[in-house]
């Protein structure tokens, strides 16, 4: 058996929550998938919810890998690339956008979100705008990815709109990188 620590913990809650989806993962289902007793779990997470913000994390370390902006990069390249890949990390788990509503970047997640901020304010866009925009293009891509998930497929079209959401979500954030642009010049 596997030595049980947080890591090995968080990665089979991952794998739980691929196979039967949030409202289902339990600390007892993942204590018999483990092989353990149920209270072995709370050495390491007092709460089931300290677990659920431990998987939050580990399914954002793809998008939190990423590398950050510099100053020869283009800002709205550098917008649509990294949403693009905080929805891409928000579809890689079954209900991967439930589960991360409601998280505050923390640490080194905070301090990304930061220079990122920095970077596009260093562009020239105000930062009350850049605020905002992050705020809002944050906010869209877990509800695009929640709306999605919720919908049970990639692929699928949006009734009635006649596109894709792949295709919704490229539109919505041109638009929000459209605003910004706007905001730049007064």
């Amino acid at each position: 058996m596997t030595k049980l620590d947080r890591d090995v913990i968080v990665a089979e809650a991952l794998a739980l929550l691929d196979e039967v989806g949030l409202d289902a993962v339990s600390t007892r289902l993942l204590a018999r998938r483990l092989g353990v007793e149920q209270p072995s779990l709370y050495w390491h997470f007092r709460r089931k919810a300290e677990l659920l913000t431990a998987m939050a994390k580990a399914a954002m370390a793809p998008h939190a890998a990423a590398p950050l902006p510099g100053p020869a990069d283009d800002w709205r390249e550098w917008f649509r690339g990294n949403w693009g890949s905080f929805r891409s990390a928000l579809l890689m788990h079954r209900d991967g956008a439930r589960l991360h509503a409601g998280t505050n970047p923390q640490g080194e997640d905070l301090s990304r979100a930061l220079h990122k901020m920095e970077f596009l304010i260093a562009a020239g866009l105000p930062e009350r705008a850049v605020k905002t925009a992050m705020l809002t293009a944050g906010h869209f891509t877990v509800g695009s990815v929640l709306e999605q998930q919720s919908a049970g497929g990639a692929g699928d079209g949006i009734d009635g709109l006649g596109m894709g959401h792949d295709e919704a979500f490229d539109a919505g954030l041109r638009l929000i990188i459209e605003g910004l642009g706007r905001a730049a010049l007064g």
